[in-house]
């Protein structure tokens, strides 16, 4: 079996250390340094497998657990469902949505467009009585903002949240008493606050009645993403159903994808990626980002283009390695932004000196060429950068489907798909209510 190379960049960042450490290893002997057929200097990941992350990616149980399937239909509700990464991939693993609440009306379209047959109920979460629901639903999850609470209490809880979108995903759970729930999040989360934050999410979900599994962030770029992606993941069990059933987080993929699988026929995609419109550099732009070689930066460009392009950025301290940025074929890509073209986090093609176009981010993200964004390109840039990664929202929808089962294994219940659309369906403005089921 050939062995499977990982570049030192890739090694980097699937362990958290930086590039340097990481190219020290090599030289310095700790572990083989090796090149790939382009000349990449990286490691194979056999001789890595003493260290956890990459074990557990050349043991990767992705195929198996790709197989994982739903006992029954297990009913879902999304809050902050944006332009669809999560309940695309929560919806892959095997769920059946019955209602997802969306407050920008271009992400409300894109959602409808795609899958006629949701209910998506557009507005103000604040404004949404999900009683309704209550005892039909099987999930709720949900990606609120990272805000700050006013710790009102000592210890801080439920109370302290009021005010902020977290206490609106609580109160969702509150009145539908789902058996799991999944808060996303940044993984500064952690951190927010001095980590006050976190704390007082942690006492509202167990006032809420429910048991948290320890949260983890999740490298995307391990789990089928062409992407340097990470994000936190929050899973709580309702504390009737913690001791029958236990969570288990979901196993990274055996190889790193690059933008050429996101770009090109292989395995991620069974075509090229389809021409699509973008965004375009001012000439001023492109002449400096043509001077920028493949995988560089504003470092690589002449000291006095330097001091033009970046103003007064040039003097402050930090790498700014985001100015200036193209991106390499064979590497992921850095961490989607709203806009492909920003200053600070430009995303320059690898090889052609332009943003990338839509359907190049929409790949990025994992979503399918037939998933269509509604909006200006601005809007869909901002639909597409602001998304769950889709393969990243499967991977941990089977988890969370292989969870459900274990629970109904126990409990036995019969699926209310049809009362909960229902309900969801008489929770929508008369103008978007159907009457099939």
């Amino acid at each position: 079996m050939m062995a499977k190379f990982i570049s030192i960049g890739n090694v980097a960042d699937i362990l958290g250390v930086s590039v340097a450490t990481a190219r020290n290893w090599g030289e310095s002997g700790t572990y083989p340094l090796h090149k790939d057929d382009r000349g990449r200097s990286g490691f194979y990941m056999e001789e890595l497998k003493s260290l956890d992350p990459i074990r557990q990616m050349l043991e990767s149980n992705w195929e198996s657990e790709e197989t994982v399937t739903p006992q029954r239909d297990f009913t879902s509700v999304e809050l902050f469902a944006g332009a669809g990464g999560l309940a695309l991939g929560m919806e892959k693993a095997g769920f059946r949505h019955v209602l997802l609440n969306e407050f920008d009306p271009m992400a409300c379209r894109t959602l409808r467009r795609n899958r006629p047959d949701w209910n998506v109920l557009e507005g103000d979460v604040h404004n949404v009585d999900f009683s309704p629901l209550h005892g039909l639903v099987d999930f709720l999850s949900g990606g609120f903002p990272c805000q700050a609470f006013s710790y009102a209490g000592k210890k801080g809880g439920l109370n302290d949240t009021r005010g902020t979108l977290f206490f609106e995903l609580a109160r969702a759970v509150k009145q539908i008493q789902p058996k799991v729930f999944l808060c996303e999040n940044v993984k500064g989360l952690l951190s927010h606050d001095g980590g006050r934050t976190i704390g007082v999410i942690r006492n509202a979900i167990a006032e809420l009645g429910y048991t948290l599994v320890e949260p983890r962030v999740l490298k995307a770029v391990m789990f089928k993403v062409p992407q340097k992606r990470e994000r936190l993941f929050l899973v709580a069990i309702r504390n009737d159903l913690a001791n029958i059933a236990t969570f288990k987080w979901p196993s990274p993929y055996s190889r790193v994808m690059t933008l050429r699988d996101a770009f090109f026929k292989g395995e991620l995609y069974g075509a090229d990626v389809p021409a699509s419109p973008g965004q375009a550099y001012p000439e001023k732009k492109a002449r400096v980002l043509a001077m920028v070689p493949e995988g560089g930066d504003w470092r690589d460009l002449p000291v006095e283009v330097q001091k033009d392009y970046m103003g007064g950025s040039f003097l402050l301290g930090g790498g700014k390695t985001g100015m200036a940025r193209r991106l390499a074929m064979d590497e992921p890509s850095l961490t989607l932004t709203c806009s492909p073209a920003q200053k600070q986090t430009e995303r320059c093609h690898p090889t052609e000196t332009r943003p990338l176009t839509i359907r190049e981010y929409a790949r990025i993200q994992t979503f399918p060429d037939e998933w269509l964004f509604e909006g200006t390109m601005s809007a869909q840039y901002k639909q597409i950068g602001n998304a769950v990664p889709v393969n990243l929202a499967w991977a941990m929808g089977r988890s969370l489907i292989r969870l459900m089962n274990e629970i109904n294994t126990v409990q036995q219940e019969k699926s209310h798909a049809n009362e909960a659309l229902a309900a969801a369906r008489n929770m929508l403005p008369a103008t978007e209510q159907r009457l099939d089921l």
